[in-house]
């Protein structure tokens, strides 16, 4: 009971309601909450979408957040438009995306607004333009961290008699794009005298904060905050509007959330996986997708091996790739393209030849994009398949 107030506290959100915590209760993941009924009849390896669990998530991500119009979520997670009009059904009108694919694909859903979250260099400047084109109902934005490429897309839009919506890009400490904060002033200025630009605001990503102290991770996204905050009111005294301000990943979401400002755009939380839910005990998301799998072999004394190899289940990050439900005393052995090796301890049997398991994926994102279906079940049966529909970098722009 102790645990559980705590946990109150520290989710309380601004206006003082604290959050419902399934994570609490269902913290201890088993078997059960994830077996099938009819998994005699479906083919392994397949990823498998819960849909009670995805709801409970939405549900959970929006009370957080405060609102589903506080919402801008990125969608490089399921890159599905079946979970995408799902997400739309709980009132989430803004996306974010990493691929041309993927921006196409929420158009064809008809998301409002569409942040494409990476750079335009090459020839997905000219695609860029064509979505705009062949979607006139949603609003895209750009973003955008040096001079050179951001010019290049002006001059291209502006040839056409157009301007972009477009956020600058400011590094909050990741180093991986980004310009540096007490730069962005100067060029957010530069950018604003380009005519096929139209200048929104910042987009700020914060993966890194990864400490699983929840207040020490908070005081992280505070302290590159305070730097982000002093360069917009560098921006706004030269009189340039800076109204859009689009932050955060999965583990910095609750700490943004906590302040009224900005929008927030964590991807993981609606099908969660294993290497934030272990790392992270204070969010409160359970994993909703799973791999079903097979036990193919007993190659060796206390060994078995799953139809899980590495096309099956992302290699991202390294260590171990997944944790197979009610198996928890099982080590990996050796990953191949096929094959997963699993050692049992000495004394304990194997899971018998032809056994149906389910792997929670350390790192889900990648995963999902190695099927191009996800099977979808609700009361452990299996109800419709979604398409994995941008998963290809390409749909026809």
């Amino acid at each position: 009971e102790n645990i559980y107030r705590r946990q109150r506290r520290i989710w309380s959100n601004p206006n003082g309601t604290a959050l419902t915590f399934w994570r609490f209760w269902t913290h201890a993941m088993n078997a059960t909450a994830y077996r099938l009924r009819d998994e005699a009849n479906i083919p392994s390896p397949a990823l498998v979408f819960y849909l009670g669990k995805m709801e409970e998530n939405i549900q959970a991500a929006i009370q957080m957040a405060g609102s589903a119009s506080r919402l801008w979520p990125h969608i490089k997670t399921h890159k599905s438009a079946d979970m995408t009009r799902l997400l739309m059904a709980h009132g989430i009108s803004r996306f974010k995306c990493a691929t041309i694919a993927e921006a196409q694909m929420l158009a064809e859903v008809g998301a409002e607004h569409i942040l494409l979250a990476y750079p335009l260099v090459g020839p997905n400047v000219r695609r860029f333009l064509a979505l705009i084109d062949r979607y006139p109902d949603s609003a895209f934005y750009a973003i955008g961290d040096d001079e050179g490429s951001l010019r290049a897309l002006s001059d291209a839009a502006a040839s056409q008699g157009r301007a972009v919506n477009t956020l600058l890009d400011v590094n909050m400490g990741m180093n991986r794009t980004g310009i540096a904060t007490a730069q962005a002033p100067a060029l957010y200025a530069a950018c604003a005298r380009m005519p096929g630009l139209t200048l929104r605001g910042i987009h700020g990503y914060d993966g890194h904060h990864l400490n699983p102290d929840f207040v020490k991770r908070c005081e992280q996204v505070k302290e590159a905050m305070a730097a982000l905050n002093e360069a917009m009111d560098q921006i706004k005294a030269q009189g340039l509007p800076c109204e859009v301000l689009v932050l955060a990943g999965t583990p910095s979401f609750p700490c943004h959330a906590r302040h009224q400002q900005g929008y927030l755009s964590p991807g993981t939380v609606f099908l969660m996986d294993h290497g934030y839910h272990a790392k992270f005990p204070d969010l409160p998301f359970t994993p909703a997708a799973a791999l079903l799998t097979r036990v193919v072999s007993h190659p060796a004394e206390g060994l078995f091996t799953l139809d899980l190899g590495s096309k099956a289940i992302a290699t991202d990050p390294a260590g171990q790739r997944g944790i197979i439900l009610g198996l928890s005393q099982a080590q990996p052995v050796l990953h191949s393209e096929e094959h997963w090796v699993w050692r049992m301890p000495e004394g304990d049997a194997c899971p018998a030849i032809g056994q149906v398991q389910y792997v929670i994926p350390t790192h889900i994102c990648p995963t999902v994009a190695l099927y191009d279906r996800a099977l979808v079940a609700k009361d452990g049966k299996i109800i419709t398949a979604w398409l994995i529909t941008a998963r290809n970098r390409r749909l026809d722009i």
